[in-house]
């Protein structure tokens, strides 16, 4: 975090693990460390209909400072990070909520959507803090939008973590430092690396 140059952080965990907490802590230090303002970009969208549920976005607001700038982005995400000034430390909240929004987009279209996203998160010069929802833990859901949501998640999430510059793991109310802690997936599975040195 100390170079002048943005970076990509990805901070997962499952529900209630105080992942959210942590990318805020971690906004804050990064835009106050290079004189930055924090852009929260709620993927989330509001429900009149469901009380719990607008009882948890509220208690989101009311832990932000309010002098961060807020955009509601629930589908548009790209063009989000694309349009952003480097000037700015966007913190986006989450990733999860993100790929439910586009459930309805056919295989094809969810791979030009992820694919696009990942070109703005490798090409964009700001400091992008990204939280991702751990949903691979448990069962497979009976349901297939279940299991076609667990899937989309968990693949996009691996894929930032694979260019991100830091890779968090939020559970249990402890943060660990993948990118220290952990052995990135090579490129290439070990045993088609082994076969093709046996063929030399």
């Amino acid at each position: 975090m100390e170079n002048s140059v943005g970076n990509l952080i990805l901070v997962t965990g499952p529900s209630r693990s105080g992942k959210s907490e942590w990318a805020e802590y971690l906004a804050e230090a990064i835009a106050q460390q290079k004189t930055l303002s924090v852009v929260y970009v709620a993927t989330s969208q509001e429900d009149a209909n469901d009380p719990e549920w607008q009882a948890r976005l509220e208690k989101h607001r009311d832990r932000r400072p309010n002098y961060w700038q807020t955009l509601a982005v629930p589908t548009e995400l790209s063009l989000a990070i694309a349009e952003n000034p480097s000037t700015t430390c966007l913190l986006i909240d989450s990733l999860g909520t993100w790929v439910a929004n586009l459930l309805s987009q056919d295989e094809n279209q969810w791979q030009l959507t992820q694919q696009e996203l990942l070109e703005n998160l490798q090409n964009s010069c700001q400091d992008i803090i990204l939280v991702a929802e751990e949903t691979g833990w448990g069962v497979v859901p009976a349901y297939p939008i279940g299991r076609q949501f667990r899937d989309r998640l968990g693949h996009l999430t691996r894929q930032i973590g694979a260019i991100a510059d830091k890779v968090y793991l939020v559970t249990g109310g402890h943060v660990l430092d993948l990118t220290l802690l952990g052995t990135p997936l090579p490129s290439k599975p070990q045993k088609a690396q082994s076969e093709n040195r046996y063929k030399e």
